[in-house]
C-alpha cells in the first residue's frame, strides 16, 4: 500500500500562490482563537519564503522572536506583525462589518 502524502505538503504547495496564501489568512482571521491566525502566518511564511531563517533575513527580525511571535502563545506587535505582512505582499487593513454599518445607505 502506498504512503499517504502529508496533508502539510499540500497545504505548504497551495500556500505557494499568494491568493490562496490571502484567503487562507483572512479565513484564519474569522476564527475567534488569534492563536489560528498566527499559526496561519507561520504556514504562510514557510511556503512563501522557505521559513523562519529566510524571514528574520527579509524582515531583519531575530529568528528566534519570529518563532515565538507566530507560535501558539506568541503575541506579536503591531509593527513586528506589519513587517512580517509586508515580507510577504500583504498589509493590514481595516474594514466596517456589515452588520455595524448605519441603516438607510
Amino acid at each position: 500500500m502506498p504512503r499517504s502524502k502529508s496533508y502539510k505538503a499540500d497545504l505548504l504547495q497551495s500556500l505557494a500562490d499568494p491568493v490562496y496564501a490571502q484567503e487562507y489568512l483572512n479565513a484564519a482571521l474569522e476564527d475567534e482563537d488569534y492563536e489560528v491566525f498566527l499559526l496561519a502566518l507561520r504556514d504562510v511564511a514557510d511556503a512563501q519564503v522557505g521559513g523562519m531563517t529566510n524571514l528574520a533575513s527579509m524582515t531583519q527580525l531575530n529568528r528566534e522572536n519570529l518563532y515565538r511571535m507566530l507560535s501558539q502563545k506568541g503575541n506579536p506587535e503591531l509593527k513586528s506583525l506589519s513587517t512580517i505582512l509586508s515580507a510577504l505582499g500583504f498589509r493590514l487593513a481595516i474594514e466596517q462589518e456589515e452588520s455595524a454599518m448605519p441603516q438607510g445607505s
